[in-house]
């Protein structure tokens, strides 16, 4: 590869040096017909009013461009239709604008290629752009002002202005070159022509000898770092220098380099992405698979009694409540599911009603408080009511998920203590409990999906989606949720939620 790199450098020097020896001869050939060059002076001239009044004709192209933008964003903006009267004048001047502009900017292929790649640009933003933009404003102005129709419009007229640039820089390049061209042919015909020729020859030799050397060695540690970049180091970059073409080949090949790194960075991340959610069905499938094996297995094994025995009207009685309370755990694990899979996606749905949730704690504290003898629920709440803005369903499912923890990991009893308390200008519930706690590894991701601790191992029921759940629900009413515990003496939730006024 070093070989291969430096045969083609030093072909590229040799190329240059000759291509520069050959210029200097023509030049000191070019002698003889100097003295012509006086009679291009007024060719040259007329160049340069033709330049000129391209660019004239450029500039005022552009203000028709700008004043379509104008017209366009003052519409969008206010509905209003008098601020569209610049759209509609300069888009009824537009085509015999184009037209001259056409014209005049065909004297060479490379200008008329740039002015119909400046026409096209032109043509397509107000087909493609802003025309469909003005109709959609004038039938659903609110889908006009979203931000992608706005940065689509900011971008397409960014292109075009850069292209005027692009376009006014080289009319006034060209038009200085032919200026200093004329200028030069006067000077060299009234000068010693000889002397002149000869200067410019050594010129440009030395200018041929300058090329070589400093076009060889960017050109060879671009080779040098594609070859790095192929075995595999993406994080080459090149020091932009040389002249011209050169430096652009530098450039595109760093660019290269960026955009080969970001997709290799994309693809990573793709790969861990692709893992995490792997695991996350790994852990779905087991939890499915252990929390929904015991009750329905209780439900068909009692059913199997019934069916098949002869049992008393108590037993009967037994066995069916046993069956209602495993149909009803079977559907709290499915509605649990379900919750997730829509709040992940988005879908679930959070109403915006005034929700007393001192009520909605003290309806909660009385269907728990029979659930089991062996705890007592200490209920403390202000007489005045402690108004939110929001879902009291899903406010009842985030206290309820509380309750059923402090109940369930506090299975020797206890008192179980619920407050609700209005703090400034936040709502705030907390529920304590006299349980096992929760060791301290295992609090950091506690909110986390199916994250239970040594509550299976224990005998603890429960799918470990109750405190996500409660947790995106509290965030979607604006309010925070957190804890404190201690393992072995019980843990204390709270959530608090803003207030709203009662009007």
């Amino acid at each position: 590869m070093e070989r291969r790199t430096e045969r083609r450098s030093a072909s590229l020097s040799a190329r240059l040096i000759a291509g520069s020896a050959v210029l200097a001869l023509l030049v000191a050939a070019a002698f003889g017909v100097l003295v012509f060059a006086v009679t291009s002076l007024d060719d040259a001239t007329k160049r340069e009013r033709h330049a000129k009044a391209v660019t004239a004709e450029t500039l005022q192209l552009e203000k028709l461009v700008l004043d379509l933008d104008t017209g366009l964003r003052g519409f969008v903006l206010t509905g209003k239709q008098n601020l569209l009267a610049p759209w509609t004048s300069a888009r009824a001047a537009l085509p015999d604008r184009l037209t001259a502009f056409r014209r005049l900017a065909s004297t060479t292929p490379d200008e008329r290629r740039r002015a119909e790649e400046l026409v096209t640009a032109i043509n397509r933003y107000v087909n493609d752009y802003a025309e469909p933009v003005v109709a959609i404003a004038r039938t659903n102005p609110a889908a006009s002002r979203t931000m992608v129709v706005s940065q689509e419009g900011a971008r397409e007229l960014a292109g075009i202005r850069t292209r005027f640039a692009d376009f006014l820089s080289t009319e006034n390049a060209v038009s200085a070159a032919r200026t200093s061209t004329a200028q030069d042919r006067s000077d060299a015909a009234i000068a010693a022509a000889v002397a002149g020729m000869i200067a410019s020859a050594l010129l440009i030799v030395g200018f041929g000898l300058y090329l070589a050397r400093s076009m060889a060695g960017p050109v060879r540690e671009v080779a040098e770092g594609a070859a790095r970049l192929a075995g595999g180091d993406l994080t080459t970059r090149l020091e932009p220098h040389g002249a011209g073409e050169v430096e652009d080949l530098t450039h595109a090949f760093n660019r290269m380099a960026e955009r080969l790194e970001a997709g290799r960075r994309e693809l990573e991340e793709q790969n861990e992405r692709l893992r995490e959610s792997e695991l996350a069905k790994s852990e779905l499938v087991s939890v499915v698979a252990h929390e929904l094996r015991t009750p329905l297995a209780s439900v068909l094994g009692f059913t199997s009694v019934l069916l098949q025995r002869e049992v008393t009207d108590e037993q009967r009685r037994e066995y069916l409540n046993i069956i209602e309370a495993q149909g009803r755990r079977l559907s709290a694990l499915v509605n649990d599911f379900l919750d997730v899979q829509r709040l992940e996606e988005g879908k679930l749905s959070i109403g915006s009603e005034l929700v007393d949730v001192g009520r909605v704690v003290r309806e909660q504290t009385e269907l728990f408080a029979g659930q089991s003898p062996k705890h007592l629920l200490d209920v403390s709440l202000p007489p005045t009511p402690l108004p939110v803005r929001g879902d009291s369903n899903r406010l009842a499912q985030v206290v309820a998920n509380l309750l059923s923890n402090a109940i369930k990991y506090s299975p020797h009893g206890g008192v179980v203590r619920v407050a609700g308390k209005r703090n400034h200008d936040v709502v705030r519930v907390s529920i304590q409990d006299e349980g096992v706690g929760i060791p301290a590894e295992l609090q950091r991701e506690i909110f986390g999906k199916f994250v239970r601790g040594h509550a299976t191992a224990e005998g603890i029921e429960g799918s470990g989606l109750g405190l996500a759940i409660s947790r995106s629900l509290v965030e979607a009413h604006g309010g925070s949720i957190d804890f404190e515990s201690t393992k072995g003496r019980g843990s204390t939730f709270w959530f608090e939620i803003p207030t709203a006024s009662p009007g």
